[in-house]
């Protein structure tokens, strides 16, 4: 509890957890290292700012005031969410996590408890394009988590960052094909690459063009 793993609070808002008013946990570390992530500093960083214990600490000041936690980073099931998600529960908060989905046998956990009321998981890439925009190979790990989220009961949305540099038009309809596949029938939401200069892959505002009306109407999209 003491040892320094949160790298930021953001001690409120109205956006990252649709219809309630929330904080955000900034966890430090994370298993991907994305090209187009703008998290640089938390990703990368050895070192935090904050214990959970100061995170608990201020979260009691905002028992009533805040409906509910994000938990987020960086990729926050690299840390033991298990307690910290019981804690925060114990103060009467919901919980939404955002994760990349690598880490299923930790989220299966926090579901099959009860310890999450919300899950937005980062669909990364194409299988084709997974290493190369994640640097990772674990692809079917994310797949185990999207497969075990279909057949839970916890509310989940699946999104995706558009660089169109990286994912083409059709790059997003066979990430949709495959979603309609293994069952998602849920809204996939797209939001556009955020640029600073430090993201990790050191990427320039995208010079392709990506048109929207070559998208199957395979799922329903909402661009953010």
């Amino acid at each position: 509890m003491n040892k320094k793993i949160v790298y930021d609070v953001t001690k409120f808002t109205t956006t990252d957890y649709k219809d309630h008013l929330s904080c955000i946990v900034w966890f430090i570390g994370c298993n991907m290292h994305c090209s187009y992530c703008y998290n640089s500093d938390i990703v990368l960083s050895k070192k935090a700012n904050h214990s959970f214990e100061e995170v608990i600490g201020f979260l009691k000041t905002r028992v009533n005031l805040l409906d509910a936690v994000v938990l987020s980073g960086g990729e926050a099931t690299l840390h033991n969410l298990v307690l910290y998600c019981t804690l925060i529960k114990a103060l009467g908060f919901k919980i939404k996590l955002d994760t990349n989905g690598l880490n299923t046998l930790l989220i299966k956990e926090l579901v099959n408890k009860e310890l999450v009321d919300y899950i937005a998981l980062d669909f990364k890439a194409t299988q084709q394009k997974f290493q190369q925009i994640t640097k990772t190979s674990r692809y079917n790990d994310f797949f185990q988590t999207l497969e075990f989220l279909i057949m839970s009961n916890v509310d989940f949305e699946v999104r995706t960052t558009l660089h169109a540099n990286l994912l083409n038009e059709n790059d997003i309809n066979i990430m949709m094909e495959k979603l309609k596949k293994v069952g998602y029938e849920g809204t996939f939401y797209i939001q556009n690459f955020l640029y600073t200069p430090d993201n990790l892959g050191k990427l320039k505002e995208p010079t392709a063009l990506f048109d929207s009306t070559k998208l199957d109407n395979t799922l329903e999209i909402v661009f953010r």
